[in-house]
């Protein structure tokens, strides 16, 4: 996906999420591979956000793939309940509010929407296999080096589980204005994320996307082979 040099007016993400939502009822309509399922789906920002019930994670994978090549997509989130099971999903560094109410919030400081503290650089206190989904919104250029922390969630993601980006973008404003900021990334550091030769945990992009200010990545943990992203897909989103 191309990186916009300029974020969008407020005026046109509105309008383009309109646009997005009404392109995916028509998948849900039209499309034979998702007609039919149990799934609503809200746009803000050009982040699509997916929540209902399926029988199968494969439904769900099918759905993520087709939503995440519409033009305008930033990233596609869910909390979908899958064969009568809810989606086990952290919320890393989530401060004072959470993407869902329902994600574990995982923070250093104490606040209402904390549920484990932990100091992120230290690891992560859960086990192995043992999540859904993995948000770290705002979090990465907070950590001079946060590799280790990005090797956590993949040791703690079930297979075709997710990793949620999102860092301010490294030619605006915002990613220089927190002094707080101690990394600056670009989309081209997704890719480094997930082709680190040598690297025993790598990653799959399932989207990546900037909209001029920000940086989104949905990245699945590698497991074999058959996980291993080709030049064809990688050429969908980088350089």
């Amino acid at each position: 996906m191309t990186t916009r040099m300029f974020a969008p007016s407020e005026d046109r993400v509105r309008r383009w999420d309109e646009h997005l939502a009404a392109a995916t009822a028509e998948l849900l309509k039209y499309d034979d591979r998702v007609r039919g399922m149990e799934v609503e789906v809200r746009f803000a920002g050009g982040v699509a956000h997916l929540t209902g019930a399926l029988d199968r994670a494969e439904h769900l994978a099918v759905l993520r793939d087709l939503i995440g090549r519409l033009d305008g997509v930033t990233a596609v989130w869910d909390r979908v309940v899958v064969a009568g099971r809810e989606p086990v999903v952290l919320d890393l560094g989530c401060g004072a509010t959470k993407q869902y109410p329902g994600n574990v919030g995982v923070d250093q400081r104490l606040t209402g929407a904390v549920d484990v503290l932990a100091d992120l650089s230290d690891g992560l206190p859960f086990a192995d296999g043992s999540v859904d989904r993995v948000f770290t919104v705002h979090v990465l250029e907070h950590l001079v080096d946060f590799l280790p922390l990005v090797d956590e969630c993949h040791r703690v993601l079930r297979p075709g589980g997710v990793l949620h980006v999102l860092a301010p973008w490294w030619r605006h404003v915002n990613a220089v204005a927190d002094p707080t900021h101690v990394r600056l990334l670009d989309i081209q550091t997704i890719k480094g994320i997930c082709v680190q030769p040598g690297r025993e945990r790598r990653w799959r992009p399932l989207h990546a996307a900037c909209d001029g200010a920000t940086v989104f990545a949905d990245l699945t943990p590698v497991r074999g082979p058959e996980d291993e992203a080709d030049a064809v897909h990688m050429a969908r989103f980088f350089d």
